[in-house]
């Protein structure tokens, strides 16, 4: 059997695995990382987690834009391998790389105009105000490193090697890991920053990441290339990438106005209720973008087969991943329902924010497995090209059911009521996507 049609006659269930393990131990690593750096940072005090907290919806934001664009290229570099089209696979390489320097640099430059007024909208505390900007006005110039280095990250997935993405997004993830420590409380020849130190830590590490998987695209032999040679803009193929990364940006970029929205609920309550919202999203992201790695991994497979019209291998991979996801979401979600002191207690959290958290971390550990479920359906939309059904299950878990949720059960039972409408949230999209599927699988047999 070549490596060049795996994804179209290998065993389905190795497929997954072997296509999935190295996305999903690139994205433990890297979110865990992303859990660790507030770890540290929370060393700082309660403040500067408060700080790090308001700026995740920023950086999250910019991480989706990333994501979505990555993921348009893959599907449609996927699609035309499927086709056996080499030209217009490599074509599409190309773009996607200039595209993510292109509107990395545009959001770069907007993130730097947004970031004062954000902040201000937040906290009255000067400190966590100096601290928020102290903090993105270093973070913002992660955007181009971060966005390139996905795009190449995706470019290489579609092709079914899943292990250079893997090396070279772990690089960038141990860079983060040893100077994060080191910046931050200043160790050796290198001075106290702080704050800053976490940020300046956060842009080096994507910055290495970019360099070594352009040394992978470039100088290591790819099934699909960098056209410099008769390349030509494509606008069909510009408008395929945004269309078909779409539901991705969405998905991630829900997180952001997610956090962004809770927060404004929380800040009636308290600050000390943001800092631990804060601290537990960054588990939970952990939790999430983990089985995020296994969409990564199931995406080109579904995409490749739909492409090729092998229908029973395209839906073979939707239930076996599906199966996957649930039970790695509901082992996060028992995790945390079972260990919440231990996990707050990383954060040097107060027994206040200790007693808050554990209650919180309970309720909203229910509705993991559903989260599973309901997300593999919306990538299987998306594989097959139901870019709106795909969009409004990820609307609906992260906005449309979510926030109405949290504002009829909180005027019930406040901080709680919160905490609660993420559950119900997820059981009601679950229901939702089921419905659809029934309806899309019938088309696609």
């Amino acid at each position: 059997m070549s490596a060049e049609n795996k994804m179209a006659d290998q065993p389905i269930i190795k497929l997954i695995v072997t296509m999935s393990l190295p996305p999903i131990t690139s994205m433990f690593m890297q979110y865990s990382y992303n859990f660790v750096d507030s770890a540290f940072v929370a060393q700082l005090g309660e403040k500067a987690l408060t700080a790090v907290s308001l700026s995740f919806p920023i950086t999250a934001l910019m991480c989706a834009a990333s994501i979505g664009l990555g993921v348009g290229v893959n599907v449609l570099i996927a699609r035309y391998l499927g086709r056996r089209e080499q030209d217009n696979a490599d074509t599409a390489s190309t773009l996607g790389i200039l595209l993510a320097f292109v509107c990395g640099l545009v959001l770069n430059i907007a993130a730097m105009f947004v970031i004062k007024p954000y902040f201000k909208a937040f906290t009255k505390d000067s400190e966590i105000y100096a601290l928020c900007l102290d903090y993105m006005s270093i973070c913002v110039f992660m955007q181009i490193p971060n966005m390139v280095h996905i795009a190449i990250q995706k470019i290489i997935q579609a092709t079914g090697n899943m292990i250079a993405p893997m090396c070279f997004q772990i690089a960038g993830v141990i860079f983060n890991l040893i100077f994060d420590p080191v910046l931050i409380f200043g160790i050796g020849i290198f001075p106290k920053m702080g704050i800053k130190g976490a940020a300046v830590s956060t842009v080096l590490g994507y910055t290495f990441s970019m360099v070594l998987a352009f040394y992978v695209l470039l100088c290591r032999k790819q099934k699909v290339k960098v056209k410099i040679r008769g390349f030509r803009l494509q606008w069909d193929m510009i408008r395929s990438v945004f269309t078909l990364g779409l539901p991705s940006f969405i998905m991630n970029a829900l997180n952001s106005f997610m956090v962004t929205f809770a927060n404004m609920f929380l800040v009636g309550y308290s600050m000390m209720s943001v800092a631990f919202f804060g601290a537990y999203y960054k588990a939970q992201h952990m939790i999430v973008m983990t089985v995020n790695g296994l969409i990564q991994g199931c995406l080109p497979i579904m995409s490749f087969n739909y492409g090729a019209r092998q229908y029973d291998r395209l839906n073979s991979t939707y239930f076996y991943g599906t199966a996957i996801a649930a039970v790695m979401m509901t082992l996060g979600g028992l995790l945390l329902f079972a260990c919440p002191r231990g996990i707050l207690g990383l954060f040097k959290a107060s027994e206040e924010m200790i007693a808050l958290g554990t209650k919180a971390m309970k309720i909203m550990a229910l509705g993991y497995a559903f989260n599973g479920i309901s997300t593999m359906t919306a990538t299987y939309m998306q594989a097959v090209g139901r870019v709106r059904i795909s969009m409004t299950i990820n609307l609906m878990r992260q906005l449309i059911v979510l926030l109405p949720m949290m504002y009829i059960l909180s005027s019930f039972k406040g901080l709680d009521g919160i905490w609660l409408a993420f559950p119900v949230t997820e059981t009601i999209t679950l229901i939702f996507a089921l419905v659809m599927l029934k309806k899309v699988y019938k088309k696609v047999e």
